[in-house]
């Protein structure tokens, strides 16, 4: 449906007609000119609309915070004293043509176009909206290419991404299992991995040589500030390694 992503448009993308898809961050109406600060994964783009789009212009007045939209328009500098130098979208802005509401919001449980203290009870009861706040976005996005560059770099040093068993046997380890109830075989149960400690060992004796894994792991203890029932962890094997390689 989208040509670019909000946050990719800048001075190279002016005289463009664009698509841009994602969700109203910002509502402003400056006497007969509506901006609309329109948010996706990668930023946000300032649109323009305008009384001489008259339909678009119509709907845009009815848009408000969170309404989910695709716009079309063409990419253009602002004007002198407008530039905004924060963001990096700032220097341009799309001129809206044609204004389609995807789909409407109810008032949102919390702010998201200024920052504000929310409590977490709140912020976990409606997660998906707190995970469009940006500082949260910007998070998920670091953490994709931290792991991204783990993987490029274990590649390109002959470890083999191998995805090991969730549901195993209980095994003596320095916490309890979280057990999963078997529906075939009666009062039996499988148990989540505290580590795939077990599996990468089978792995080297059977001469994978150099294993990892980004692994979900389990723990069924009490929250400690380095410890958490649910976590990931860079798992890592080899063979035939000597201390300084």
């Amino acid at each position: 449906m989208r040509s670019h992503f909000c946050g990719e448009l800048n001075e190279s993308n002016v005289d463009q007609e664009v698509i841009l898809c994602g969700w109203v961050h910002r509502r402003r109406d400056h006497g007969g000119v509506i901006f609309l600060d329109v948010r996706d994964r990668e930023g946000i783009t300032q649109v323009v609309f305008d009384p001489d789009s008259e339909k678009s212009f119509a709907i845009a007045e009815g848009v408000r915070n969170e309404f989910v939209i695709l716009v079309k328009g063409s990419v253009r500098l602002r004007p002198e004293g407008t530039i905004n130098e924060e963001m990096p979208t700032g220097r341009i802005e799309v001129l809206g043509k044609q204004l389609e509401v995807l789909n409407a919001s109810a008032t949102p449980p919390m702010q998201l176009d200024e920052y504000a203290e929310v409590g977490e009870d709140v912020r976990l009861l409606y997660r998906y909206i707190d995970l469009r706040r940006p500082e949260m976005a910007a998070r998920l996005r670091f953490r994709s290419k931290v792991v991204n560059t783990i993987r490029n770099f274990l590649d390109s040093n002959g470890f083999l991404d191998i995805e090991t068993p969730l549901l195993t046997k209980a095994t003596p380890e320095g916490a309890r299992d979280y057990l999963v109830p078997s529906r075939t075989h009666p009062n039996k149960f499988f148990a989540l991995p505290q580590s795939p400690q077990l599996f990468k060992q089978i792995l080297m004796a059977s001469g994978m040589d150099r294993y990892y894994q980004i692994a979900k792991c389990f723990r069924d203890e009490d929250l400690r500030a380095d410890r958490q029932p649910e976590f990931t962890q860079i798992d890592v094997e080899t063979s035939f390694m000597e201390e300084n390689h």
